[in-house]
């Protein structure tokens, strides 16, 4: 009898360990950018200012989701004309869809090292299945927010024309690079 008392006790405990953290984004420090050979003359790089979303990672058992929405209308090339430009209808369309979003349930850790997020991918209603590989992955308690937080920078590469997007394919490269540096703060 003690020995089962005792098992349900450590079990419970581990379930307790195990459980799942709730990350919001924080949107000061998340600025997802997106990067394409422009002419075959240089490689233009450009960003979304505003991001929302949520990370739910359970790091004992090695799961959790992201959810991140990332909002078309902050784009920032560092021009106003060619923002404008780039929240038209030939490239983002901004006006019928204010959002790329990106949603996994599938994270895949090396040890205790996260290497890889598989999800979906939405840019303009097309969804697509994509890779982020993570290059960067850490957590720990927030020195001014004194709150754990965790980070990461995922990169992964897609096709313009995949996505609706492929305008001037290929003199502005079909192939671009997306790269979301996130920050996330436990709820």
């Amino acid at each position: 009898m003690k020995r089962l008392v005792l098992a349900l006790t450590s079990a419970l405990s581990c379930v307790a360990y195990a459980a799942p953290e709730v990350y919001v984004i924080d949107s000061s420090h998340t600025l997802p950018r997106f990067e394409y050979n422009h002419l075959g003359l240089s490689n233009q790089v450009s960003r979304f200012d505003k991001t929302t979303g949520k990370v739910t990672l359970d790091r004992a058992t090695k799961q959790g989701s992201v959810d991140i929405a990332i909002d078309t209308r902050s784009v920032n090339t560092g021009s106003t004309l060619f923002n404008a430009h780039i929240q038209g209808e030939d490239f983002l369309d901004t006006a019928q869809y204010p959002s790329i979003t990106f949603k996994s349930n599938n994270l895949k850790f090396e040890g205790d090292k996260l290497v890889a997020v598989e999800g979906d991918l939405t840019i303009k209603d097309v969804t697509k299945p994509v890779t982020l590989t993570v290059t960067s992955f850490n957590c720990m308690l927030h020195p001014m927010k004194k709150r754990n937080a965790c980070g990461a920078v995922a990169t992964t590469k897609i096709k313009r024309s995949d996505f609706k997007t492929g305008k001037h394919a290929p003199a502005v490269s079909d192939e671009m690079t997306l790269t979301i540096p996130i920050e996330a703060v436990k709820e």
